[in-house]
């Protein structure tokens, strides 16, 4: 038997540009063996397939009106004010939101979470928070003291845009004000109707509002849960997750995840005799160390998957070992020994030392692999919609 030097591979490949109507099972599954046929490669028993979500959406033809929304809004919001709370700071995310809730003509109260948004992206300097007494945990900023604190432009590191501003401009007529605080019972001093707009932290802040009092409560996940006029939409997430596509329509979030994933999963079967896994995978969920950004603006990094992704992994710290139990070994014989125990630990399921454990990720893993998916095709012109990912469930004991 050769040796093996390889563990996993990860590929991104190529797929035709989908559109509204196509047929994303058979396009997904001749992608993958296209590719394997061109690069020379097998598939395998447990190969995991990524399918980015934005591809199903399009298939799906799943897309509304920024009209849409602003008619969803004014059937349930029936006042002349509307509180809007703690949405992430994003041109292409919340901005078209934004724009059809301005649409209402109603008066919008915009609260902002600060110093960052629930995503990481800051408004202001941590530091000079600090120096200058800002209690993020009680203090209540109107615009006006936000400019007067922080200066009159705070633009983001990465993007170059000052977004209390440009969420101020998509007002019409002025109808938009904005406010910094992380209480959400602050909108009650303006008025009762709320509309929350974060994404994790949704269910937490509808509590917190129905506790204060609010008289009414949506949040982006309650809109667009049902289709108007044969158009998309989101039984699950709403708006959460959603993209804008062009100047007045909206990709929503994919729908019927599972079933997709499944299809794909029995036509590889069926044509190649292997077992994949396959999801469908949004935003990664990582954190970036410059800019503090935590990626996930989607509501889940993983929509739909078949049932070989749910857990979490099964390893030990082989640094721990060699460091511990084998310090000692004879370098000859230290790998055999590595790979006893990582056999043992996968017959016992789960190791019944802690400590061998310990620093391992215990994170589920389609978030681990939604991560490398989402890295792996990046959001640019890359082109590769579809990842492959071979040899994820190895170990070193793997020959």
């Amino acid at each position: 038997m050769s040796k093996r030097c390889v563990g996993t591979v990860v590929r991104g490949l190529r797929a035709p540009i989908v559109k509204e109507g196509d047929d994303i099972v058979k396009i997904v599954v001749d992608s993958v063996l296209e590719a394997s046929e061109c690069e020379g490669f097998s598939l395998r028993d447990r190969d995991v397939i990524g399918i980015t979500e934005s591809l199903v959406a399009r298939a799906q033809g799943n897309y509304i009106n920024i009209d849409d929304i602003v008619d969803d809004i004014n059937n349930k919001f029936d006042g002349d004010e509307i509180a809007v709370m703690f949405p992430i700071l994003s041109r292409n995310r919340f901005a078209v939101i934004l724009e059809s809730i301005a649409k209402t003509k109603k008066t919008i109260h915009l609260f902002l979470n600060y110093p960052s948004d629930e995503v990481g992206n800051h408004l202001m300097d941590v530091d000079k928070m600090d120096e200058l007494g800002v209690d993020p945990y009680a203090d209540l900023l109107t615009e006006e003291k936000y400019r007067e604190l922080f200066g009159q432009e705070v633009k983001h590191p990465f993007t170059d845009i000052d977004y209390v501003k440009m969420y101020r401009e998509i007002g019409i007529d002025g109808n938009i004000k904005i406010y910094l605080t992380n209480r959400a019972e602050d909108a009650l001093k303006y008025t009762d109707q709320i509309l929350v707009a974060n994404i994790h932290e949704r269910y937490r802040t509808k509590r917190k509002l129905k506790a204060a009092g609010a008289k009414l409560i949506y949040g982006l996940d309650d809109l667009i849960t049902e289709p108007i006029d044969g158009k998309g939409y989101n039984e699950e997430f709403g708006l959460l997750g959603s993209n804008r596509a062009t100047d007045n329509t909206v990709k929503l979030f994919p729908r019927d995840c599972d079933t997709v994933v499944k299809k794909i999963q029995e036509e590889i079967k069926e044509r190649t005799n292997k077992r994949v896994e396959v999801m469908v995978y949004g935003d990664g969920a990582f954190k970036d160390p410059v800019g503090k950004i935590w990626e996930l603006a989607d509501p889940i990094v993983s929509p739909g998957f078949t049932d070989g992704l749910i857990g979490t992994p099964n390893e030990i710290k082989l640094k721990y070992i060699a460091d511990n139990e084998l310090n000692d070994a004879d370098s000859s014989e230290v790998m055999e020994l590595m790979k006893k125990k990582i056999r043992e630990n996968k017959d016992l399921t789960s190791s019944t030392d802690e400590k061998t454990r310990l620093g391992t990720t215990p994170r589920q893993l389609t978030d681990l692999l939604g991560s490398l998916f989402d890295l792996t095709s990046g959001s640019g012109d890359k082109g590769t919609p579809i990842v492959l990912v071979q040899g994820y469930f190895d170990s070193l004991a793997t020959e």
